[in-house]
């Protein structure tokens, strides 16, 4: 079993930063996919940035531009790093990990953008 821990989020106000960070209990470098996941206040989770294995990256539009995903496989550790923050930026950010055909999921981190 995959064990997957975020942390990071807060309360930022709009135009600031922050990082999540998504730790793994398993080596990350076999992961073929992870990836960054929001849910915010009454909608449907949806993705908004993905790593493959290679190193190769996708945004969402709504954080295109001004988010990176990286992942650190000596620490086990995949990243979000988010600026310019917007009021709609706010919701439960979960990293998922698909590794041998099943997808795990972590327990989400809070991040809430006021004005």
């Amino acid at each position: 079993q995959v064990q997957l821990v975020e942390s990071g989020g807060g309360l930022v106000q709009a135009g600031g930063s922050l990082r999540l960070s998504c730790a793994a209990s398993e080596s990350i470098s076999s992961f073929n996919v992870m990836g960054w996941y929001r849910q915010a206040p009454g909608k449907q989770r949806e993705v908004v940035a993905r790593i493959t294995s290679g190193g190769g990256t996708w945004y969402s539009d709504s954080v295109k531009g001004r988010s990176t995903i990286s992942r650190d496989n000596a620490k086990n550790t995949m990243y979000l790093q988010m600026n310019t923050l917007k009021l709609e930026d706010t919701g439960v950010y979960f990293c998922s990990a698909i590794w041998t055909g099943r997808e795990y999921w972590g327990q989400g981190t809070q991040v809430t953008v006021s004005s």
